[in-house]
C-alpha cells in the first residue's frame, strides 16, 4: 500500500525546513530554498532548488517531489507552474503568530507528527505566554525597519512579538498590511516625530548599519539615536513566519526590551 505521508517534500522557503528538521522529518525533504540557513547542516545535505521568486523548474520536476510548501502570494506563478506540471503544491499565506502556529500543525500533521508537532507549539506558546506576564514599569515605543530605502516597518507577526516581548511597535497601523510596499513610510521624519525609544534593523538580504541609521538627517534627537539604543536581529531569526521567529526571534527581542526597561525604563 502507497505511504500516505508525502516521501519527497521541496521546501520553497526556510521556515518549513526548520520545521521538518525539528520534527525529525529531514530525510523527507528533497530539495530546499538557497536562503536557507537554519539548520546550517540543511544547505550541506539537501539540494537548493529555488531563491523566494524563481525556481529552477527543470530540478524540482527531476527531483520528483510528491509535495511542494510554498510562502505567500510572492510565489504564486512558481506555485502555478509547478501545478500545471501535475506536482502538489501547499502555499501557505501566514501573516500572524496565531496563523504560523496554524501553519506548524498543519505541516505536522502531513507528515504524520500531529501528536509531535502540537507538544512543541505547545511549548513555544507557553513560553511567549511567559514572555508576555513579565511586566515593565515603562514600555519602549520600538521602531523595527525591515528595509532601509525606502523604510519598510515590522510586518504583522514581527510587531506581534515586539509587543508580547515587552515593546510597543511604533507603527501597528502598518503591521496590518501584508505587502512590503504597503508598509512603506513614504515620510522618513513620522519615525522621528514617533520618538522611537529603540530602533531594530533587519533589513532582509544585506547587513544592517546602524551607524547609517545614527547618521539620518534630522535623527540625532531621536531617543534611540541618542541613548545608542540601535540593534540588528538576522532576518533568518525574526523574518522567517516559522519556529525561528517564535524562538530565537522574540528571545532576542525580550533581551533587547529587558535591557532597555532597567537602563532607560
Amino acid at each position: 500500500m502507497k505511504s500516505l505521508v508525502p516521501q519527497r517534500i521541496i521546501c520553497m522557503t526556510e521556515e518549513t525546513t526548520e520545521w521538518l528538521y525539528l520534527l525529525g522529518q529531514s530525510h523527507r525533504i528533497v530539495g530546499i530554498s538557497g536562503y536557507t540557513v537554519r539548520p546550517a547542516r540543511a544547505r550541506q545535505e539537501k539540494p537548493r532548488v529555488s531563491a523566494f521568486l524563481s525556481a529552477k523548474m527543470d530540478k524540482i520536476l527531476a527531483l520528483e517531489p510528491d509535495c511542494v510548501f510554498g510562502f505567500s502570494d510572492l510565489q504564486a506563478d512558481i506555485a502555478s507552474a509547478l501545478i500545471r506540471a501535475g506536482v502538489q503544491v501547499t502555499v501557505f499565506n501566514q501573516r500572524s503568530v496565531d496563523e504560523i502556529f496554524s501553519m506548524l500543525y498543519q505541516v505536522a500533521a502531513m507528515v504524520g507528527e500531529a501528536a509531535q508537532g502540537l507538544q512543541r507549539i505547545e511549548t513555544m506558546q507557553h513560553h511567549l505566554h511567559t514572555l508576555k506576564t513579565q511586566t515593565f514599569a515603562k514600555r519602549p515605543k520600538v521602531y523595527f525597519e525591515e528595509w532601509d530605502e525606502p523604510p519598510i516597518s515590522a510586518i504583522r507577526w514581527v510587531s506581534e512579538l515586539i509587543q508580547i516581548a515587552g515593546g510597543d511597535d511604533c507603527f501597528p497601523e502598518l503591521a496590518l498590511q501584508s505587502m512590503g510596499k504597503d508598509r512603506i513610510i513614504a515620510d522618513p521624519m513620522e519615525i522621528v516625530r514617533r520618538s522611537p525609544d529603540i530602533i531594530i534593523g533587519s533589513w532582509c538580504g544585506k547587513k544592517f548599519r546602524p551607524e547609517k541609521v545614527a547618521a539620518r538627517k534630522g535623527w540625532g534627537e531621536v531617543p534611540a539615536v541618542k541613548n545608542a539604543q540601535i540593534f540588528e536581529i538576522k532576518s533568518a531569526d525574526i523574518l522567517q513566519p516559522g519556529p525561528a521567529a517564535l524562538t530565537d526571534g522574540v528571545n532576542q527581542l525580550h533581551r533587547i526590551i529587558d535591557h532597555w526597561a532597567h537602563t532607560h525604563g
